[in-house]
């Protein structure tokens, strides 16, 4: 089933409504430990919690004859089993109660899945199949057929509608993955959010970076179109960028500025550029960057309406557990599910990254 793009702003197209399974109790204390950062904002804070991951490669074992995924399956070449799958889909239910401190986040976006089934198997089938999460999905045109995709608990983030914005670069007439929208109602207030995966850096930077540019056009122009509706609404993009905070597309492009400092009439705010020189999200040859970040409308981080975006409760999710030794023994790396084509039985080559949006009294 396909939705109708014509117009973004009132369509209501498909979406998989799924219900929970009874009620399982899980023992993860000794598994996870402590996070001294994670708050639980339904129940200390009134507001909600909003976290994106990239998942790494969580596609389904079961061959797709119209998609690239044959070195995922069973007989493929890095001998994708479903027992190393359901693995992958417990970890990631784990990380999202972790992130939660047992309350998992309101909203969890995500990117590098496959399709629908491994969706549903995540909400169905992981630790996260007792909260009653539902699904926001469109198949994209990507050539490595991996999507991104929104999970919401409709007690705390009430959905209204979702489209997906297609990216087919006008050079090659390439597709990537979509970017997708969804809105609904933070207590009596809508709330716009997008989650993107653009272009990868394989190839090398110089040679992708107009690709990325383009994603940020797009985006830019989808940000300009909702505050022209409404100059103040609140907007909340994530994803993976494929690209740093200081770079064209991010900065320029999107505008997204680093602080108050640099702000002006049409820039947005980059909530994740606090970490530069101090953390990263992903690591390449023992350098740790940025590419996972959270882009605000500037009403949310100025704190003048009524949704709020505080700076302080924007995280990067660096448990213990997602993170190894590089292999020299010089710092840390991501505890990944692949090293190359090896199978390594971790997390994901990302760390997770969350915040809260707070309703003011």
């Amino acid at each position: 089933m396909k939705s109708n793009k014509r117009n973004p702003f009132v369509l209501f197209p498909f979406r998989f409504v799924l219900c929970p399974l009874p009620i399982v109790l899980f023992s993860f204390l000794s598994f996870f430990g402590s996070n001294t950062n994670a708050q639980n904002p339904q129940e200390e804070k009134k507001g909600i919690r909003i976290m994106f991951y990239n998942v790494e490669n969580l596609f389904h074992p079961t061959n797709d004859s119209i998609k690239n995924d044959d070195e995922f399956t069973e007989e493929g070449t890095r001998y994708w089993t479903y027992q190393r799958y359901n693995d992958k889909l417990a970890k990631i239910g784990k990380t999202a109660l972790a992130i939660g401190q047992w309350e998992p986040p309101a909203v969890i976006g995500l990117c590098e899945i496959e399709n629908i089934q491994c969706l549903k198997d995540l909400v169905y089938n992981s630790p996260l199949k007792e909260f009653g999460y539902e699904i926001v999905h469109q198949e994209s045109k990507d050539a490595r057929g991996i999507d991104v995709a929104f999970l919401y608990r409709p007690e705390h983030f009430s959905f209204l509608n979702f489209y997906s914005y297609e990216l087919i670069f006008p050079v090659d007439h390439s597709p990537t993955r979509d970017i997708l929208y969804m809105k609904g109602l933070v207590g009596k207030d809508t709330l716009h959010l997008f989650v993107n995966h653009w272009p990868s850096r394989y190839g090398g930077q110089m040679q992708t970076e107009h690709k990325r540019q383009f994603a940020a056009k797009t985006l830019k122009e989808k940000f300009d179109s909702l505050m022209t509706l409404n100059p103040d609404a609140y907007i909340l993009a994530m994803g993976d960028f494929n690209d740093h905070p200081d770079d064209i597309s991010m900065h320029e492009i999107l505008k997204a500025v680093k602080d108050s400092a640099q702000f002006k009439k049409g820039d947005l705010i980059n909530l994740m550029w606090q970490y530069e020189n101090i953390k990263g999200t992903h690591s390449y040859q023992h350098e740790w960057g940025i590419l996972d970040q959270f882009i605000a409308s500037p009403n949310m981080y100025f704190q003048t309406g009524n949704l709020i975006t505080p700076m302080n409760l924007v995280q990067i999710f660096d448990a213990d557990y997602l993170l190894e030794p590089e292999s020299d023994g010089i710092g840390k790396t991501t505890n990944r599910t692949y090293v190359g084509f090896n199978y390594h039985g971790g997390f994901a080559d990302h760390l997770p990254i969350y915040l809260d949006v707070m309703i003011k009294e």
